[in-house]
């Protein structure tokens, strides 16, 4: 009896020692405003002696909702529109419902920072004036517009689908965008109309006209702090240290950060220590590190390194097993290879969704969908080789009474090592490529800068990405030619 009450006490007594030690988890999405406004979080909790751990641009909305339910994170800015009309929309709720809403999740919502981050239309100005566009209805004198909008905004309930309705809009050309992406199209002239942010930097630096939402169908989305409520227990300060930001941020405030950021290029947290050094007169002003280019490449490097070799180390293992069972067991094989072919049909995108709520955020759920897609090739591949053996190869290797485990190792899969080494070397350069992804929801690697580039429509920092990644997938092939050429005599091959 003592020693049950005493493991209940040590486990206890661990369980409050981790918790104690776990910082505070700032997440964002994948705007430039949201980063500032985490980076602003976070220093101001670090200001005030709180432990934290930031991870920007970890994905979309519903990444990080999930996160934030499932406790890899513990606060991330949001938007009461957001959250009323796409993450508790089926609720049908009224704006005075939502911290209720929120309590039943565990969650809590800080005092609203001072802007309304709404949506509008936008386009060039020149275009605008030349059709003589000011408020959302008059586009509907002008049916062959194009329009581009985010992919948000696409599927929302306040964003196109009821847009249309409302304004009963003629228009046909209507395309889903990444939105940072679309301010290129407006450039270039492929799109005319888009959606923009309120607090947008690219509005004033690509010549953009807001125009009126005449009709008045977009809600108010005021700036808040969403965040789980047990960090009242876990960190007390942190409620009232985000309510103190309250009414501090105003469009026209969150536009100029913003306008820095992307015009400037400065740093989101460089921007966000500014701020509150001169809204706050912080007398000791925040000391940021800098980061040079070369240690973000070997940061990366090891990032998509590791996500890399540990999924594809685990695809091996696996897929050659499953390859000999599906020529050995034709019916068993056709189930193998047909439940391989839907999981490599799944957007990766989905995947990293339905990872979420089981593995959390960061390495490990990226790491769980880059092996699940490098199942194909080297499944079907060791299949292939396997039932492709000539038969009177086979019917040798039965003549001289090799038993099937001898004759599968010392015949069959030397004969079949080509064909199986052509399917890992294949997986092995969709894996680097795919591994990009795995920036959406914190796993670092490659895809960060790439994902930054596009976002502050940097070239210099999509190549940062873009350009090692396919390195690395040269010397993945060159490795993979190399081992192929020792492991496998000349005969063979």
């Amino acid at each position: 009896m003592f020693c049950r009450v005493a493991l209940i006490l040590l486990f206890f007594a661990a369980h409050t020692l981790v918790c104690a030690a776990q910082p505070v988890r700032i997440a964002t999405k994948r705007f430039t405003s949201n980063i500032v406004l985490g980076d602003i979080a976070n220093l101001w909790l670090n200001q005030s002696g709180i432990e934290t751990e930031h991870r920007p641009q970890l994905g979309d909305t519903r990444f990080l909702w999930e996160a934030l339910l499932a406790g890899e994170i513990d606060i991330y800015p949001d938007y009461t529109g957001t959250l009323l009309r796409e993450t508790l929309v089926r609720q049908e709720l009224e704006p005075f419902e939502l911290d209720s809403a929120l309590a039943s999740y565990g969650l809590r919502m800080s005092a609203p920072l001072g802007m309304n981050d709404s949506y509008i239309l936008g386009m060039k100005e020149d275009r605008a004036r030349e059709l003589d566009v000011h408020t959302i209805s008059d586009l509907n004198r002008y049916p062959d517009l194009r329009f581009g909008f985010s992919t948000q905004f696409m599927d929302r309930s306040d964003g196109w689908p009821t847009l249309r309705t409302t304004y009963s809009m003629p228009h046909t050309f209507v395309r889903g965008i990444d939105h940072d992406l679309a301010y290129v199209g407006i450039e270039s002239g492929t799109i005319d109309v888009m959606d923009l942010y309120a607090t947008d930097a690219e509005v004033e630096i690509y010549n953009m006209r807001p125009l009126e939402d005449d009709l008045g169908h977009f809600p108010e989305y005021q700036a808040v702090f969403i965040y789980r409520a047990d960090l009242a227990t876990r960190a007390p300060d942190v409620p009232a240290l985000l309510d103190s930001l309250r009414e501090a941020i105003t469009v026209e405030v969150m536009r100029s950060l913003n306008f820095r950021v992307v015009e400037g290029r400065e740093s989101e947290s460089q921007v966000a220590a500014a701020f509150l050094s001169g809204e706050f007169e912080l007398e000791n002003p925040l000391v940021l590190e800098e980061v040079t280019m070369w240690d973000q490449l070997r940061q990366h490097t090891k990032e998509h390194v590791i996500l890399v070799l540990f999924s594809l180390a685990a695809a091996i293992l696996i897929s050659i097993p499953l390859g000999i069972i599906a020529a050995k067991l034709p019916r068993l094989g056709s189930l193998i290879l047909g439940i391989v072919g839907v999981i490599y049909t799944i957007p990766s995108l989905a995947l990293l969704v339905f990872m979420i709520p089981l593995l959390g955020v960061g390495g490990p759920p990226a790491m769980v969908a880059l092996f699940l897609y490098s199942l194909l090739p080297i499944v079907r591949n060791t299949h292939a080789g396997l039932i492709g053996i000539p038969q009177p190869l086979s019917e040798s290797a039965d003549a001289i009474g090799l038993s099937p485990m001898a004759k599968l190792l010392k015949v069959e899969l030397p004969l079949a090592a080509q064909s199986i080494m052509a399917g890992v070397q294949t997986s092995a350069v969709i894996n680097i490529g795919t591994a990009t992804l795995g920036a959406l929801i914190g796993a670092g690697g490659y895809g960060q800068p790439i994902l930054t580039g596009i976002r502050l429509s940097d070239t210099g920092l999509i190549l940062q990405g873009a350009v090692p990644a396919a390195l690395l997938a040269l010397v993945a092939q060159g490795v993979f030619s190399l081992v192929e050429r020792v492991f496998i005599g000349e005969g063979l091959r």
